[in-house]
């Protein structure tokens, strides 16, 4: 797999405290009102060259608000934003040359051929046009798009055309790529393709902002985590340390027949959560054998068609920590 090039810096014209060589992305108490509604309430967060970090959050939480902050769309009522010794909020120039950026909204490439948008945009970034063809075929080859390569953009498919779009990103990166909901409309083989580029990135030292609702492919594709809810940060970790409080329980899992009402739960079963004819609830470990025979009952009763018994996912973890919080969203119409 071929290196990806990284963007060289601009000359600043507002620099901060950090040293030549910390390319650290740092937000400090970074605050963002809108009249009297706080978007971004007092966030605080960093992200080391090489990681991938996720920030995790409802419709209208203060993600996109955050991002468009990062690059220059929006102005902070207060705090800082700084990559390496770069102030992002003072200098917006150089946060444009030194991030790169997949908005969550498709590109508009359709009067181009898919290697034309992709090398149009390396070239735009500053690579020279050698590195620009070679990087753009590896991309093409790595995310099997090859029998789109010379199709123009109207003709793509949704998903192709995210792809597209997030190889436009990333054939030049910059020190922090930035990628807003890169999956969607994606097939589930190509997904992994572009999960493992993104790993890619982290490894050859770009930070990674991956801004993404899909919270189980999350777990598997970044370093850390961001619980983001109402414009303030309320966890942060790992993945693993995000389920910690969930250990010593487990999920049970029933896919109800369609038709049958929610079975009455027993007392050792937690609260239950239904959605279409799935039906999840937690359980403590020593309950598993009883919770098991439960579930074989209903489904040999036809109540349920199959049942499931694993470990807590990073997604009731994050249930867990928003559940007790309203519904309410800002307006920064983020996703």
């Amino acid at each position: 797999m071929m290196s990806p090039p990284s963007a060289e810096p601009p000359a600043p014209s507002t620099s901060s405290a950090g040293p030549p060589d910390d390319w650290t992305f740092r937000v400090d108490a970074l605050t963002k009102r809108f009249a009297t509604l706080a978007a971004n309430d007092s966030i605080t967060l960093r992200v080391e060259p090489g990681e991938v970090y996720g920030p995790l959050g409802p419709n209208g939480a203060g993600k996109s608000t955050l991002v468009k902050q990062t690059i220059g769309l929006l102005k902070p009522t207060s705090g800082r934003i700084t990559l390496g010794r770069f102030d992002l909020v003072a200098d917006p120039d150089a946060a444009r040359q030194l991030c790169s950026y997949l908005p969550q909204v498709q590109m508009p490439i359709d009067s181009f051929h898919v290697v034309e948008a992709i090398e149009l945009a390396g070239r735009i970034r500053g690579a020279s046009a050698r590195d620009v063809r070679g990087r753009t075929a590896s991309l093409i080859d790595s995310l099997d798009l090859g029998e789109w390569k010379d199709a123009l953009g109207h003709t793509l498919s949704g998903g192709v055309k995210r792809l597209v779009g997030f190889c436009m990103a990333i054939v030049r990166p910059g020190r922090l790529v930035i990628l807003d909901e890169p999956t969607n409309d994606v097939d589930p083989l190509r997904r992994r393709l572009l999960w493992e580029e993104v790993r890619a990135l982290g490894a050859h030292g770009c930070a990674v902002l991956l801004v993404t609702h899909n919270v189980l492919e999350a777990e598997k594709s970044v370093d850390r985590l961001a619980v983001i809810h109402k414009g303030r940060l309320v966890a942060e970790g790992t993945p693993s340390s995000m389920k910690a409080a969930d250990r010593s329980q487990l999920r049970l899992q029933l896919m109800l027949t369609p038709g049958t009402a929610t079975p009455a739960l027993s007392p050792w079963a937690g609260p239950a959560v239904r959605v279409g004819h799935n039906l999840v609830t937690a359980i403590a470990e020593a309950d598993a054998s009883t919770a098991i025979s439960w579930a074989a009952e209903l489904t040999s009763a036809g109540v349920a068609e199959e049942y499931a018994l694993g470990a807590m996912t990073l997604e009731d973890a994050y249930i867990r920590l928003t559940s007790h919080m309203s519904g309410d969203g800002d307006d920064d119409g983020d996703a």
